[in-house]
C-alpha cells in the first residue's frame, strides 16, 4: 500500500449525472415486452422480481424497434446519443467541483455499449473546452464494475501529477434491444438493464471522498458466467443464474481484506455503495456482509427508479448517498461493482 501525504490524497470533488427519459417498468412490459414474447409466465415473473420501477433509455422501444437494426446502425446512433449525455453530465460535475474544464489534465471515458474511432473522448474533449493537451484513457468492454478502474485511473493520475481529473461512465444499454427468442436470460436483460451517464471529477485534498483504495479479485474459471458479446445485431449479453453464488464466494473475504489493510473491519464502515447488478445480487451482499436496510438503501433505490445502468450505476449510488445521507467527517464508504471476467472491484473511500 502507497502511504501519500494527507494534502495531495486524491478525492471525489464533484459528481454530475444525465439520464434520457424514464419510462414506467410495468408498462413497458405490458405494452412492448409481453405481446413480444407471448404470454410467458417466466418472463413475466422474471419481470416483477428485477424489483425496477422505472427505467431511463435513449430508444424507447413502444415507438422505435431497433432489434434487428445492425450494429453498425446501432454504433452511429450510440454517438448521436452519447455527445449531449456526455456535456451534461460532465457539466454538473465541473459545476459542483467548481473546477474550470481548461484545468482538467486527465480524462478518462468508460463505456461497453458503443464504440467509435475517434472515441467519444476526443468527440466531447473540443465540445467541453479541455485542452488539446489533455490526457485521455479509454476503458471500453469492461462492463459493469468498470466505473472502479477508472476511477483509480484519475485518481492515480491525480496522486502521480497533482491537478484534475474527469472521469466519464457513460451507457447506453438501450441500444442493445435483441429479436425475441424465448431466452430467459435475455428477459432477466430486458427487465433490468438502463441508460445514464455519470461523470466524477477527481482532486488533490480538500474536503470530498478521499480514494484510500482500489482493488479487483477476477474468478478466472468463472469467465462465462458473464459475458457481452458483439454481433451483427448489437451487443448480447449473457447473465447465469449462477452469477450471485459465484460472488457470494468472493465479496466477503475481499472486503475484509480491503478494509484490513487500513485498520478497519466491516462494522467501522458508515454507508456502502454496492453495484445493484439485480436484487438477488444485493440480497448476497447483504447475507455475506451482515449490512441492513438502512445500509442497503442507496443501492435498492437506485436500481427501482433506474435499473442497471452498466458502469454509470455506481456513479448513481454515490450521488445519491451523497445527497440522501451525506457522511461525516471521516466515515469511512466502501463502494462494490460486479462484472464481466467474473469480476469483483472494491473500493474503500473516506470523507473529508
Amino acid at each position: 500500500m502507497v502511504t501519500r501525504d494527507a494534502a495531495a490524497r486524491p478525492r471525489i470533488a464533484g459528481i454530475g449525472l444525465a439520464t434520457p427519459p424514464s419510462i414506467d417498468q410495468r408498462e413497458l412490459f405490458d405494452t412492448w415486452f409481453e405481446p413480444r414474447w407471448a404470454p410467458d409466465r417466466v418472463a413475466r415473473y422474471l419481470w416483477r422480481r428485477a424489483e425496477v420501477a422505472s427505467r431511463h433509455c435513449v430508444v424507447d422501444p413502444r415507438s422505435e424497434d431497433i432489434s434487428r437494426w445492425s450494429t453498425a446502425d446501432r454504433m452511429r446512433r450510440y454517438v448521436d446519443e452519447a455527445m449531449p449525455l456526455g456535456k451534461l453530465a460532465i457539466g454538473a460535475a465541473l459545476e459542483q467541483s467548481r473546477v474550470a474544464a481548461a484545468d482538467i489534465d486527465s480524462f478518462t471515458v468508460v463505456s461497453c455499449t458503443g464504440y467509435a474511432t475517434p472515441g467519444i473522448d476526443v468527440l466531447l474533449a473540443p465540445a467541453l473546452g479541455l485542452r488539446p493537451s489533455v490526457q485521455r484513457t479509454l476503458l471500453g468492454h469492461m462492463g459493469c464494475h468498470a466505473a472502479l478502474p477508472g476511477l483509480a485511473v484519475a485518481a492515480d493520475s491525480v496522486t502521480a501529477h497533482g491537478g484534475a481529473a474527469l472521469l466519464l461512465c457513460l451507457e447506453l444499454c438501450s441500444l442493445h434491444e435483441q429479436p425475441p427468442d424465448g431466452d430467459p436470460q435475455q428477459a432477466v436483460v430486458h427487465a433490468l438493464f438502463s441508460d445514464a451517464a455519470g461523470a466524477v471529477v477527481v482532486e488533490a485534498g480538500g474536503p470530498g471522498l478521499e480514494v484510500a483504495e482500489i482493488a479487483s479479485v477476477t474468478d478466472w474459471a468463472s469467465r462465462d458466467a458473464m459475458t457481452w458479446t458483439v454481433t451483427d445485431t448489437g451487443f448480447r449479453m449473457t447473465l447465469s443464474p449462477e452469477v450471485p453464488r459465484l460472488l457470494a464466494a468472493q465479496v466477503r473475504s475481499q472486503v475484509d481484506g480491503l478494509l484490513a489493510r487500513h485498520g478497519l473491519v466491516v462494522g467501522d464502515v458508515a454507508h456502502w455503495a454496492i453495484h445493484p447488478g439485480g436484487p438477488r445480487i444485493l440480497d448476497v451482499c447483504a447475507d455475506e456482509l451482515e449490512l441492513d436496510q438502512a445500509a442497503m438503501a442507496a443501492s435498492r433505490d437506485t436500481l427501482r427508479e433506474h435499473g442497471n445502468c452498466s458502469s454509470a450505476t455506481i456513479v448513481l449510488v454515490l450521488e445519491r448517498l451523497l445527497r440522501d445521507l451525506p457522511p461525516a467527517p471521516g466515515d469511512p464508504v466502501v463502494a462494490i461493482a460486479f462484472g464481466p471476467g467474473l469480476t469483483l472491484e472494491t473500493a474503500l473511500l473516506h470523507q473529508r
